[in-house]
């Protein structure tokens, strides 16, 4: 099947609005082995939002449109996709009474031009989910079909999931089940990891199997998914665990996790298996990692809490750094075994470094130095990071939760920052 998304909304071509259902949407018509052939984005214009969707009807299969079904004057999809089936609108006093029911159990005055989205094009008929007040359309135009879904993310991801791509399946006829799974990745390179996962990808090739694919994501590291498709749930779930351990086996530590898991969940998750408590002393990075940890519900059984010693003489008074430079891997040693102490921690880890815009010490922007006290061990690790002052914070915060990972797992932490670079 191949499938055509619209974006409708003003404000996404101003951009007021991210359009991020675009990528949602995107890589879930992909894991459902659908085709989209096109992403277009159109302002609220009748006509040129009628124009669009008749273009799309001719060249693809099913059209998904997102947005223009709320209830004021600007909101004209429903309008126009029954000027696209040449029918007239019909209320649908189900739906109203739907709509007047929301407004009432929750104590509210309903506007009149609510009932608007009750208004279906003849031949058409309502998505069952409605988790707002405006109803998702099924409209059939011909073979083809026109999907019409709120442009509000959590009604209109609910609606495609529920109701929307399991009907295009069915249309489609794929009875096939497509899986896939991300590994996160920090410490190497795109390039770096497409040479090591070289032999693997050439074996995929020529015997068939799971497919790889490589995502740079900024601060957050780089994505490998991995995509399987089988005749049943069960075989997609064995092939996808059987590839993830090949590739792990490959990779090895530069995974930190899969999925939806982040840097600072995993390491969270790290020193609660172990019945560890940390504590954190930054100065380059002003307070970002404690913010990053403690973003996690439940981050308070395992923090201790933190320190922002960004002036020198919080280094020298409250973490009993020795007087002296305090962009230094000594420096970041003693400001990690000093926070330990102060908060009565298992683990201490710092961050020291210049951000910018101009050198401090001698060093040059980009120089972080991160230090750990875990055990009867105090270490540090340097590093030389790329972009503005901000990047520069932020890879440092990264970087330090994954050194702090694998020091609690036993692992060689000497591998140097290379982020998304080529």
């Amino acid at each position: 099947m191949r499938c055509e998304f619209i974006a409708i909304g003003t404000e996404l071509l101003l951009g007021q609005i991210v359009n991020s259902n675009a990528a949602w949407l995107g890589e879930q018509l992909a894991l459902s082995g659908i085709d989209c052939l096109y992403h277009v984005t159109i302002g609220d214009n009748r006509q040129r939002m009628q124009d669009t969707i008749q273009q799309a009807l001719h060249r693809s299969d099913a059209v998904i449109v997102s947005g223009g079904l709320g209830p004021t004057q600007d909101d004209i999809t429903r309008e126009v996709i029954a000027d696209v089936m040449q029918v007239g609108l019909t209320r649908d006093d189900e739906i109203a009474d739907r709509i007047r029911h929301r407004f009432e159990s929750r104590g509210r005055v309903m506007s009149e031009n609510n009932l608007r989205q009750a208004d279906i094009p003849d031949g058409g008929f309502t998505i069952p989910q409605m988790p707002g007040t405006a109803p998702g359309l099924i409209c059939p135009v011909g073979d083809k079909v026109i999907y019409a879904v709120p442009g509000v993310p959590f009604e209109m991801k609910m609606m495609i999931t529920e109701c929307v791509l399991p009907d295009m399946k069915k249309r489609s006829g794929i009875t096939s089940v497509i899986k896939s799974r991300v590994l996160k990745t920090w410490g190497q390179t795109e390039s770096g990891l497409d040479e090591m996962l070289t032999e693997r990808m050439a074996y995929l090739d020529q015997n068939g199997g799971a497919t790889i694919a490589f995502q740079a994501s900024g601060i957050e590291g780089l994505k490998v998914r991995l995509t399987v498709k089988e005749v049943s749930e069960e075989a997609a779930s064995e092939a996808l665990a059987k590839e993830e351990m090949a590739v792990r086996d490959i990779i090895g530590d530069y995974i930190f996790g899969t999925d939806e898991e982040t840097m600072e969940s995993v390491v969270l998750n790290l020193l609660r298996q172990r019945n560890l408590t940390i504590a954190i002393a930054e100065s380059v990075t002003g307070g970002m990692v404690s913010a990053r940890l403690t973003a996690i519900p439940g981050s308070s059984d395992v923090l201790k809490g933190g320190i922002v010693s960004y002036a020198s003489e919080v280094k020298y008074d409250l973490l009993n750094v020795p007087n002296g430079p305090v962009v230094t891997p000594d420096c970041a040693r003693a400001m990690a075994e000093g926070v330990r102490e102060a908060l009565k921690a298992d683990v201490g880890i710092s961050t020291t470094g210049v951000a910018g815009p101009s050198e401090q010490e001698g060093q040059p922007v980009g120089t972080v130095h991160l230090g750990i006290a875990f055990g009867d061990h105090v270490e540090a690790q340097s590093t030389q990071l790329p972009g503005d002052r901000a990047r520069v914070r932020e890879y440092g915060v990264i970087s330090l939760l994954n050194f702090v990972r694998l020091k609690i797992l036993g692992r060689n932490a000497n591998t140097p920052f290379s982020g998304n670079q080529n």
